[in-house]
């Protein structure tokens, strides 16, 4: 069983910046895919930014050129970091791997971001 545990949301005001955390209990390396997944209240969960295990990114047209995504093999983390943040990125923020076709979410971090 592979856990995932995000860390680093908070209340950040409008213009500023938070970096999350997402720490897999197991070897990241050979994960092909992880990505960062939020979900506001009333809303559906929407992809935020992903990467795989060639380096390969993908972001959503909402964060593109504010967040940024990265992995550190040797510490089997995945990072998200927020700039520039604004009101409507308020949400519960999750981490997902993709390993072997199953997916692995982890229970999701709070970002709330004020005007």
């Amino acid at each position: 069983q592979v856990q995932l545990v995000e860390s680093g949301g908070g209340l950040a005001q409008a213009g500023g910046s938070l970096r999350l955390s997402c720490a897999a209990s197991t070897n990241i390396f050979s994960i092909n895919v992880m990505g960062w997944y939020r979900q506001a209240p009333g809303k559906q969960r929407e992809l935020v930014a992903q990467i795989t295990r060639g380096g390969s990114l993908n972001y959503a047209d909402s964060v593109r050129g504010r967040f940024t995504i990265s992995r550190d093999n040797a510490r089997n983390t995945v990072y998200l970091e927020m700039n520039s943040l604004k009101p409507e990125d308020t949400a519960v923020y999750y981490c997902k791997a993709i390993i072997s076709g199953l997916a692995y979410w982890g229970q999701g971090t709070q970002v709330t971001v004020s005007s």
